[in-house]
């Protein structure tokens, strides 16, 4: 019985820690929008034009769904080249709490080192 219970509970555990941030690589035709190099004042023309989002989907689903327009950021259907998990996977799995506002973080540090960010709000 202990055995059983012990299960339940790490079930239980990995089920609270399913949500996960990402990072999308968008072309570079996304500099085109307006509000992105409004967003992105300081931005490094070197670094890429990248999207941060938090989903409790698998990344690889979550980023099909954006291509397919499925819940889809506009941003993501039109310019998302692929994903970046060298920038988010050593961060994931988390909780919905933290991974809403890891979100924020992510774009924030991402911001600050020169890459044009959209998403992440």
């Amino acid at each position: 019985m202990r055995q059983a219970q012990r299960k339940r509970r790490l079930r239980s555990h990995a089920r609270q820690f399913h949500h996960s941030v990402y990072v999308v690589l968008l072309s570079n035709r996304a500099l085109t929008e307006v509000s992105i190099l409004r967003l992105n004042p300081k931005r490094d023309p070197g670094k890429p034009c990248v999207y941060v989002g938090m989903t409790g989907l698998p990344v690889d689903h979550r980023f099909e769904n954006h291509k397919n327009g499925c819940k889809a950021a506009r941003l993501v259907r039109k310019y998302g080249v692929r994903l970046m998990p060298e920038l988010y996977a050593h961060l994931n799995p988390m909780p919905f709490e933290a991974a809403t506002e890891m979100e924020k973080d992510l774009a924030g540090d991402l911001r600050n080192e020169g890459y044009t960010v959209a998403g992440g709000t």
